[in-house]
């Protein structure tokens, strides 16, 4: 048994803030590769003779190994020092970057591509871990009110920076600015972590071992669930035999459910404590976010692709539309972490409902208009979307690590960020699949044809808008639950001689 590590005294004021800059700043230079990339993948086939499978593992590999990482990685930081991980992990992201953009050919990009995944996937988990570890009450829900706002800009401006840089560069090497872009970023970053990060963290009670078995077998129930989808392109080449994988998961799922159980009862600390997906709101949270980033980028990258290869435009102008987005969401996000200690579940409710009228106004802008009219109407629709969508991120984020220990919560929040990223490969496959397998059967010879891709972009949205639905559904039941939960405290405190319970901390539950 490992004795408990003294708790480290509280980062002070101006210090915490300036430890959040940083941790917020990194995990926007790393959600951005997730976005802008999307706009280079025509470049980099022109320049490096890439083909489709080759481009999809560019996005969805990055997805892939950025998953596989997480919770490892955020069961380490919480373990042990999440400074140290934070530092590891930016220095490997800062030099896989520059490798991506040194990349002689399209093997080296996609290994280089891997390993950027492999480096956000180590630093991510400790960003959360110590936001969780800086804050409390309703300073952290404001803390993840700029959280979330930083991210909505990074994923909705991603295009648009990455048209820019493309423009600077050129159609042929503009696609490697896109990575040059984080290695000055990455080193200024790193030697600001250096100074401001804390470097004592709590630590949970009991023995401090790594349970190696049981991060093997989620790591490979991740793999094999997310492969068959980083897998799908909707061409004509898709083998049918890749869903084998999804039995392989369940497999090794079940395996990993025993080992844990098993590690638990001996006394021995586990990858995942089975006991946090009992706490509603985690478990509600985890589900909720998982589907909306299903939705979210996959929206994005059906938006990119048809403004690109449908109507023409320039990538610079197809990023573009997705700046409104931005704007309002930021916006949104620091409104609803000043507002999410007091409307709870009910903000991102509506923030859902608001975000799904948006999107579906962004369909209608794109298939009803004339194509002149398209991407500005798509602009005013996206900003309806991106307000809905300030008061779903980082309230959910909120309201999910509300009731999780400080020392658990990188793992927590690593398996928060688990199921966006299995979330977002999911949505990405799905819909883009779909939007190239109505080309390929309509005529994809036909690559002039607007109503062509009029087709594949409505037949595609469906999904996204179907996965923010199933969102909606899951914040409705957990509000329910939220109900419940407060007419049995208020019943318990009317019964005589039942002890009152703390009011503040009831209506913040509801």
């Amino acid at each position: 048994m490992t004795p408990t590590s003294p708790t480290p005294p509280p980062v002070e004021g101006k210090a915490r803030w300036q430890a959040f800059a940083i941790c917020v700043a990194v995990a926007a230079l790393t959600i951005l590769d997730l976005s802008k990339v999307n706009v280079g993948l025509p470049s980099i086939e022109e320049s490096l003779g890439a083909n489709s499978s080759q481009l999809q593992i560019i996005v969805a590999g990055y997805a892939l190994a950025f998953g596989l990482a997480l919770v490892p990685l955020g069961r380490l930081g919480d373990l042990y020092s999440r400074k140290v991980l934070f530092i590891v992990g930016l220095s490997g992201f800062t030099a896989a970057s520059a490798l991506c953009a040194l990349a002689p050919n399209i093997e080296m990009l996609v290994a280089a591509r891997i390993l950027q995944g492999v480096a956000a996937g180590v630093q991510m988990p400790q960003v959360l871990g110590l936001v969780q570890q800086l804050f409390r009450g309703e300073e952290r829900g404001r803390a993840f009110g700029v959280f979330g706002a930083t991210i909505g800009v990074a994923t909705a401006f991603g295009p648009t920076l990455g048209g820019l840089l493309i423009a600077v560069g050129g159609a042929t090497d503009g696609w490697r600015l896109l990575f040059w872009m984080n290695v000055p970023l990455g080193v200024i970053a790193l030697i600001f972590a250096l100074k401001l990060l804390p470097a004592k963290q709590p630590h949970q009670p009991g023995p401090r071992d790594l349970d190696l078995i049981g991060i093997v077998l989620l790591g490979a129930s991740v793999f094999t669930f997310m492969l068959p989808f980083v897998l799908t392109t909707g061409g004509p080449d898709d083998s049918p035999w890749r869903w084998l994988w999804l039995a392989a998961c369940a497999v090794f799922v079940a395996l990993f459910i025993v080992w844990e159980r098993r590690y638990e009862r001996v006394g021995k600390s586990p990858a995942i404590r089975f006991g946090l997906f009992s706490i509603g709101s985690y478990r509600n949270g985890l589900l909720l976010a998982a589907a909306n980033f299903a939705a979210v980028p996959s929206i994005f990258l059906l938006t990119t692709l048809f403004l690109q290869q449908g109507l023409g435009f320039e990538p610079v102008f197809a990023g573009m539309v997705s700046i409104s987005y931005a704007l309002t969401s930021a916006v949104a996000s620091l409104i609803g972490g000043r507002l999410v200690t007091r409307l709870g579940r009910k903000l991102v409710v509506m923030g859902l409902a608001v975000s799904i009228v948006g999107f579906a106004l962004v369909l209608l802008a794109a298939v009803l208009p004339p194509a002149d009219w398209s991407i500005w109407l798509m602009a005013a629709a996206m900003a309806v979307a991106g307000a809905g969508g300030g008061f779903v991120v980082s309230p959910n984020q909120t309201l999910t690590l509300a009731e999780i220990p400080v020392t658990e919560g990188g793992t927590a929040g690593s398996m928060a960020q688990v199921g966006q990223r299995v979330g977002t490969a999911v949505g990405v496959a799905a819909a883009t699949s779909i939007f190239f397998s109505t080309l390929y059967r309509e005529g994809s010879t036909a690559a002039d044809d607007v109503m062509l891709y009029h087709d594949g972009f409505r037949n595609a949205f469906f999904v996204p808008l179907a996965l923010l639905g199933v969102a909606l559904v899951i914040g409705l039941v957990d509000l329910r639950r939220r109900h419940r939960e407060a007419d049995g405290a208020a019943d318990a405190r009317d019964t005589p001689g039942a002890p009152h319970g703390d009011p503040v901390a009831e209506q913040s539950s509801s």
